[in-house]
């Protein structure tokens, strides 16, 4: 079984071709953005499912429903480069770096929950996904886990960015499934996602993470008050800066303005686009 389900992208534009060409890695073709999102409507839907389910619902897991739109909009960013040739993704997943502390050193550490094919799933589905994998990673019950980290601790310093290399190498470009030596299988997904407004952060710039391979990194902001302008009239509002990252020898900004128009939509419009609303009786609404 191959690590990845991949079809060669076919026909790239000249310069597609030369943007692989310029660059040699994800170190130096980063391009980065801000898009400013009205949040009004997206915060009543969070509160009204909340409501009607029970469930704790966060705009991090209505992030994962809307990047899976928007990668479904926008096929071409739900990719990876192999021997610096596109290749298109079967299949989406999002991948949400999380916080934890080691819990031998008590050191603040990163790590992540994927979740597999999030378009296909309902929003009450993925909070109990989510909540479950982040639990079993913040709790050290994830054994793969636990495992992958162990290894890396046993690894020399000096053997690190070869071994990052080597195994990028063996899992992306030669499309190897690594479990048996501990590596996940995908374990990155198509998207990154991290929520830098836990922070109390509005803005940041995450890198692209190299060995990865992923090409397009999402950092929410916090929720603000802000005044915005509504029919030439200045009100109070509540916005959200969504801010990204992502590789240019795969994307440009004709691929970032048709992403930014699908993400606004479902956050700005969410009755038009997420799950319908439970009723209380246990019917949609």
């Amino acid at each position: 079984m191959p690590n990845l389900d991949l079809r060669k992208k076919r026909d790239l534009s000249p310069f597609r071709k030369i943007a692989i060409g310029t660059w040699q890695t994800a170190y130096d073709p980063s391009v980065y953005g801000a898009l400013t999102l009205r949040m009004e409507n997206a915060l009543a839907y969070l509160d009204a499912f909340r409501e009607a389910t029970g469930k704790r619902l966060t705009l991090t897991h209505m992030m994962a429903k809307a990047a899976a739109a928007v990668l479904q909009e926008m096929p071409d960013a739900n990719a990876i480069l192999r021997y610096n040739r596109i290749y298109l993704r079967d299949r989406i997943a999002v991948f949400f770096q999380v916080a934890l502390t080691d819990p031998k050193t008590g050191e603040i550490d990163l790590s992540g929950a994927r979740v597999d094919q999030p378009e296909t799933k309902t929003l009450e589905a993925i909070v109990d996904e989510i909540e479950a994998k982040v639990g079993s990673v913040r709790s050290g019950e994830d054994k793969k886990l636990a495992a992958s980290r162990g290894m890396f601790r046993r690894v020399p310093y000096f053997f690190l960015n070869r071994m990052m290399k080597i195994v990028s190498f063996l899992s992306y470009t030669l499309n190897l499934d690594m479990r048996w030596a501990g590596v996940p299988r995908d374990p990155f997904g198509s998207v990154m996602i991290t929520n830098i407004g836990s922070l109390g952060l509005s803005h940041a710039y995450v890198p692209l993470v190299p060995y990865s391979r992923v090409p397009l990194v999402l950092a929410m902001g916090a929720v603000e008050d802000q005044a915005v302008v509504d029919d030439g009239k200045i009100v109070p509002g509540k916005v959200m800066t969504i801010n990204a990252t992502f590789d240019h020898r795969v994307l440009d900004g004709s691929h970032a303005a048709k992403m930014a128009r699908t993400l606004r939509a479902w956050m700005e419009h969410p009755l038009d686009h997420f799950d319908p609303i439970p009723s209380a009786s246990g019917d949609e609404s």
